[in-house]
């Protein structure tokens, strides 16, 4: 693979590392797991309940740091409940053994960064969540945290995904523009651009009842991570909407579904990446889940008008956001080869054509 281009891996690359052992598992891919740009990784078979997140360091692996600060393990495979306030760690089913030149990114899945559940990814010897660098070869673990509702997941569960690179792809303000010019890459706005595309908050409010998004409620039930449209939202989230001015304020330690002003569009050739949070903007975080596949929005397949839906949660204090304020920006990278299938195209993909919309989870609202 070392003459392939630079750029992220689309899923038949994916597949070829899975071929020539760069992925390992021990059970064949789920048939919805590789996504254009990406691979869900799936939760193993036991679970450690761990007195403090960490990061193993230089030299030691996550079997040594657990040996200090697990407090019990449990069995996954017929499911298990994780609490809210508590930290959890779970070997992957996936193991990896990288070539020299391919890197790879962790994000939580879209549906897991709209229920509020903090999860990052693990390495031997890691100094950052999240990373994996060049040529690594070792297992892969999920740090979980759930912060609002409590979930029932087992093994198999897919909570996050992976995405792999080889090179730098990222692509520069300056081509970015030439790039807008030629596919638009936002309506309902204007582009713009530093340090990647900029997007705003919409709060002018949807339908009759002026609908601005929704604030996460406390002490409610489970909910089962692989079931879709089993649960009633409201049973879970308050409805907010516009009253006067389009402006909301988040209050500290409450959790929060909103949505962008613009619409996304990522071409076939390019994926992108939300900055979950830019201290530049505010003092909040606008997302958990990063990844945007390519053809994510793209008009040739039906899906143009794609937000970015928000998971918003504000830092310590009270924070006022206006309509059009910006809050967050998506960095596009370049792909080594365009996908053979894009997002939306028959593969599961649950959110384009998306405008205001919670998790895959929730019966839709009546």
């Amino acid at each position: 693979m070392t003459d392939a281009p630079a750029g992220i891996l689309p899923a038949h690359m994916i597949e070829a590392l899975f071929a020539s052992g760069g992925i390992v598992a021990d059970r064949t891919f789920d048939d919805d797991q590789i996504q254009p740009a990406s691979l869900d990784l799936r939760l193993g078979k036991i679970a450690w309940r761990v007195r403090a997140s960490f990061l193993p360091g230089p030299g030691k692996s996550v079997a040594s740091k657990l040996d200090r600060l697990k407090l019990h393990e449990f069995d996954l495979t017929g499911g298990a409940v994780l609490e809210t306030g508590c930290v959890y760690i779970v070997p992957l089913l996936e193991e990896l053994d990288l070539p020299a030149d391919v890197a790879a990114a962790t994000n939580p899945k879209s549906s897991t960064g709209r229920l509020d559940v903090f999860t990052r990814v693990i390495t031997d010897e890691g100094q950052e969540f999240d990373t994996v660098p060049a040529g690594y070869s070792g297992a892969l673990y999920a740090e979980i945290s759930p912060k609002t509702f409590p979930v029932l997941v087992r093994t198999g569960t897919r909570l996050s995904q992976i995405r792999f690179r080889r090179g730098h792809p990222t692509v520069s303000d300056e081509e970015l523009t030439g790039i807008d010019a030629a596919a638009e890459l936002i309506t309902g706005g204007h582009a713009r651009i530093g340090g990647g595309l900029q997007l705003s908050i919409d709060l002018a409010g949807t339908g009759k009842d002026r609908l601005v998004g929704f604030r996460a409620k406390r002490h409610t039930g489970v909910i089962d991570m692989d079931v879709k449209a089993a649960h009633d939202p409201l049973d879970f989230w308050e409805p907010i909407h516009r009253r006067g001015a389009a402006e909301l304020i988040l209050d500290p330690n409450e959790f929060y579904i909103l949505v962008s002003r613009e619409a996304v569009h990522v071409p076939p050739d390019l994926a992108a990446e939300m900055v979950p949070f830019d201290p530049l903007v505010g003092e909040f975080r606008v997302h958990y889940a990063g990844f945007f596949d390519p053809g994510f929005g793209h008009s040739e397949i039906g899906g143009a008008g794609s937000r970015a839906v928000l998971e918003v949660r504000s830092h310590d204090v009270p924070f006022m956001l206006d309509h059009g304020q910006t809050v967050g920006r998506l960095v596009y990278e370049r792909m080594a080869e365009r996908p053979r299938t894009l997002y939306g195209e028959g593969i599961g993909s649950n959110y384009q054509g998306q405008a205001l919309k919670l998790s895959k989870h929730f019966r839709a609202m009546e």
